[in-house]
Order: C-alpha cells, then sequence, then structure tokens
C-alpha cells in the first residue's frame, strides 16, 4: 500500500477511536454528520465503489475501510439508501478480520467492537445469529444483547423496519 494510504487509514483510526467519544459514535447529530462528510466523504465515496482495495492487505487500513462501508457511510448517506450500500463488503472485511486472527490479535475492545459490528447490522438471520457468540467473546455482553435485539426483530419482520423509508420499501 502506498503511504498515503496508511496516513489516511491512520486518520480515520485517529478520529474514530481517539477524536470522538463513544456517545457520539451512535447517537444521531446533524453536525457530527457533517463533519464525518467533510472529512471522510470522498473516501466514503471511494469504497462504497469497491475503491481501496489495497487497503484490505493490513489490519490498521482494513479496519479503517470497515468503518467507511459501515459507520461513516450511516453517517455522511443518514436516512438514504446509500447509507447501507456498504454493508455486504463490511460484513465480508469482519469475516476477513476473523479469519485473519485480526480481532482476537487486537488490544483494544473498541476496535474489536467495530470489526464486528456490520455483522450486527446484517439484515441476515444467519450472519446476525453468528455475531452473537463473537460479540460476547470479544466485546462485551451489552454489545452482544443489541445483536439479540436484532435477532429478534429479524425473525418477526425478516428485515429492519426502521430501514424501510430509507430503502423505500
Amino acid at each position: 500500500m502506498p503511504p498515503e494510504g496508511l496516513t489516511l487509514a491512520e486518520d480515520i483510526l485517529h478520529f474514530w477511536f481517539e477524536e470522538c467519544r463513544p456517545w457520539q459514535w451512535f447517537r444521531r447529530n446533524q453536525g457530527f454528520d457533517r463533519s464525518v462528510s467533510e472529512r471522510f466523504g470522498p473516501l466514503a465515496e471511494a469504497a462504497q465503489h469497491d475503491g481501496l482495495i489495497e487497503w484490505e492487505a493490513n489490519q490498521t487500513s482494513c479496519l479503517a475501510l470497515v468503518l467507511l462501508l459501515d459507520q461513516f457511510s450511516r453517517q455522511i448517506w443518514r436516512d438514504q439508501a446509500r447509507a447501507f450500500h456498504g454493508d455486504v463488503r463490511a460484513q465480508g472485511l469482519s469475516q476477513l478480520a476473523m479469519d485473519q486472527h485480526w480481532v482476537e490479535r487486537e488490544p483494544e475492545r473498541a476496535r474489536r467492537q467495530f470489526w464486528l459490528m456490520p455483522l450486527l447490522h446484517a439484515e441476515c438471520l444467519e450472519t446476525v445469529n453468528m455475531a452473537i457468540p463473537l460479540l460476547e467473546r470479544w466485546v462485551d455482553v451489552a454489545t452482544a444483547d443489541v445483536a439479540r435485539r436484532n435477532r429478534d426483530i429479524l425473525l418477526h419482520h425478516a428485515r429492519y423496519p426502521w430501514r424501510d423509508q430509507a430503502l423505500g420499501r
């Protein structure tokens, strides 16, 4: 990977895990969304168009890519179908991180959480079921409980109803 790619990835991780506070990660806030969009919108755009492939080969840059595809996309394109466009690729990268043992070698719980977050976001019952024990082992019971609630919603609706308007269904 060219050095500038690793620097951009490190900037993403520094922003998310050092500059931001955990409460910002999951709260709806237009100012925060705008900040993410202004700083990282072009990179998220590239990631959603199957760009940044070389980032998949390195633990640091791959986690940054997961953030671009999963979390940042939800903030940049909030309430739009595009917010979920990177989900399948992000889920594949979560699996890659498991296969490469990047999750188990990651000492920081918050980083392990975001490695696995795309699995929790999946609208696939099998994927969410697979995520629950991983979240219990590598993150915490509270996050696994979120996945359990998601599983229950999928069992009842076969989708996440809160996405219906954005996805036009």
